[in-house]
């Protein structure tokens, strides 16, 4: 019988120190492995077996959805040429061409609509919560997924950057109205370890009755400070450096508060507005 895994190495490694007295001492197997999860951007280029791929998109359906609306799709790339295509946008993620297996996870609202012709009732959600429920739906399938590949002994890594593509990917992938990305998705066998990525303390993102913010200063200062111990920023990794320029001490907040001081994304509203999701 296996012995259950140490809570203490994975509290410390996940959040840079010990755990809070009254945890356990060791958890399930299961819940070391969420807690001891990587980004795996190194992959081998040996096939993931169809009938495996089947039973994660099977695990990924298996997510809670909005009112059982199930507002998502998941497209799997096959084609060569749409995946050379989609990685040329990509050059500084080479592993878009390595991974094995590419999927794009969708928001899918036009799924409801056509339904709603197929029984002639009228469409009378087309707003803003329902692309909050499409985006939340399609995001729970996409970590359900991840969370079953992971448990098979895959690697993982999502693509956000797919949307600064967006209307060229919408195109290459022929998205009709209503639909539209959330992430693309690299899968395949691991090459490498990967690193466990240092996460805020507990004390920064729960809140108990009331939300309450007023010990973040401090809080982000030890956490900026013990992620800097075990991962520095390398200065090509500074965010907006011809901006700010690159400096020893780059702290995570600062690497933040970079990236948030510019756009991302600008056009993102107006493709919604072109493919009939209404935001109002």
């Amino acid at each position: 019988m296996t012995d259950a895994p140490l809570l203490a190495p994975l509290w410390d490694a996940r959040f840079g120190e010990p755990p809070p007295e009254g945890l356990p001492e060791t958890v399930p197997p299961a819940l070391a492995r969420i807690l001891g999860r990587r980004t795996i951007r190194r992959l081998k280029p040996d096939p993931v077996p169809d009938g495996l791929l089947a039973v994660l998109l099977a695990c990924a359906q298996s997510a809670p959805a909005k009112s059982d609306l199930q507002q998502y799709s998941i497209l799997v790339v096959k084609d060569p040429a749409r995946r050379t295509a989609i990685a040329s946008w990509l050059p500084a993620q080479p592993w878009v061409a390595e991974a094995p297996v590419f999927l794009v996870f969708l928001g899918d609202m036009r799924r409801g609509r056509r339904m709603g012709e197929f029984r002639g009732k009228p469409n009378a959600n087309d707003n803003v919560d329902s692309f909050m429920n499409a985006a939340v739906d399609a995001a729970l399938a996409m970590e359900t997924f991840l969370l079953a590949a992971e448990a098979a002994g895959l690697g993982c890594c999502c693509i956000s950057m797919v949307r600064n593509h967006i209307d060229a990917l919408a195109e290459l992938l022929s998205l009709p109205d209503g639909v539209f990305p959330i992430a693309g998705f690299c899968l395949g066998w691991p090459a490498a370890e990967g690193r466990v990525s240092m996460r805020l303390p507990p004390a920064a993102v729960v809140h108990v009755d009331r939300y309450d913010d007023q010990r973040l200063p401090g809080l982000i200062e030890a956490y900026d400070r013990r992620r800097h111990a075990r991962a520095p920023v390398a200065p090509a990794s500074q965010r907006q450096a011809e901006r700010y320029g690159t400096v020893d001490y780059c702290p995570w907040s600062e690497n933040v508060a970079r990236q948030l001081s510019v756009p991302e994304r600008a056009g993102f509203r107006d493709f919604l507005a072109r493919h009939a999701i209404r935001l109002g």
